[in-house]
């Protein structure tokens, strides 16, 4: 999800995957509620402990607990989303991939994605995980609106690459094809995300140029968003590619939506630590190069058809 600051990123945190590689076929959009704690995603991130490969990277208090505790926003699919009551998607199996390699489980507490740094500073996770856009301003702690910083800002390990697309109701367009386009129109969003951020944007750029500001829904997750737009409340909404693009395909059986232009402001997906849990950003980063050396990286992003936002490096606060 691509977010603000304190949520997906302010220049677009869609990860670029193109339209044709995300023909995701099945399952459903569900909307997770409560604050729910998953044990891995679809398997079992379980390793056994001080045997694991990459163990002794981890700081002491995980290697006794054995758990990292990752927050993240379980309404995103194909990234992050409840199938039969299980928390599955893109992020999760790579936590499984990842546990693996470390010796611990990924405990997925699903939470609104606009709180999920707040709540890793708070200490109720140890990192978040959820389509986060690394960006400057989060790195930095910044405030994207007021340019004031808000807090000590978090390091990113990078993983996936994406961009924001605009999606309408299928035969719907209204002549809508970029952002400027949506100039006096309505749009619907995920609250805090890179795309609340865009359309803010936007609207400026628009009341600047025409009079004519759009008028932006913001919701706590990006399905809220979707069934606006399904029920005729909007014109448009935003969104990261690789979620707009499972929506179209997947929504009333690929008949609700449709993409419209082309998506904007490629940025990488982190996982967010910690300024000062540089060792257990670190092993983040191992273990994620782990699963690139032994394939199972690649295997993770063909089973959700998301090869074209593969990263070839894992970087650190790779995002501008």
């Amino acid at each position: 999800m691509t977010a603000s600051n304190t949520g997906r990123a302010a220049a677009a945190r869609s990860r670029m995957a193109a339209a044709g590689a995300i023909a995701v076929a099945g399952a459903l959009l569900l909307t997770a509620c409560g604050d729910q704690t998953e044990k891995g995603g679809n398997g079992d991130s379980t390793a056994a402990g001080s045997e694991a490969p990459l163990f002794s990277k981890l700081p002491k208090a995980i290697q006794d607990s054995k758990v990292i505790k990752v927050g993240s926003d379980i309404a995103y699919p194909p990234v992050e989303f409840k199938e039969g009551g299980k928390t599955v998607g893109l992020d999760p199996d790579l936590a499984d991939a990842m546990g693996k390699e470390l010796g611990v489980k990924f405990e997925f507490q699903n939470g609104t994605f606009d709180t999920l740094l707040t709540g890793m500073r708070s200490g109720r996770y140890q990192v978040a995980m959820s389509a986060m856009t690394d960006t400057k301003d989060r790195q930095n702690g910044i405030d994207p609106e007021t340019g004031k910083k808000i807090f000590e800002g978090v390091d990113f390990v990078d993983y996936f690459s994406a961009g924001v697309s605009i999606y309408t109701k299928k035969g719907q367009t209204k002549g809508i094809e970029t952002w400027d386009d949506l100039c006096g129109k309505t749009v619907v969003v995920q609250r805090g995300t890179v795309s609340h951020d865009l359309a803010k944007d936007q609207s400026k750029k628009c009341t600047k140029a025409s009079g004519k500001a759009i008028t932006i829904e913001a919701f706590d997750t990006d399905v809220e968003a979707q069934t606006r737009l399904r029920a005729g409340g909007a014109d448009a909404g935003a969104s990261d590619f690789p979620v707009a693009a499972y929506a179209v395909k997947t929504s009333g059986g690929g008949k609700d939506f449709e993409i419209v232009g082309e998506q904007v402001e490629a940025a990488p997906y982190g996982i967010a630590v910690g300024k000062e849990n540089t060792q257990l950003r670190d092993a983040l980063k191992a273990a994620l190069e782990a699963t690139v050396k032994n394939g199972e990286y690649d295997k993770i992003m063909k089973k959700w058809l998301v090869q074209d936002g593969a990263v070839k490096e894992i970087k650190i606060n790779g995002g501008s």
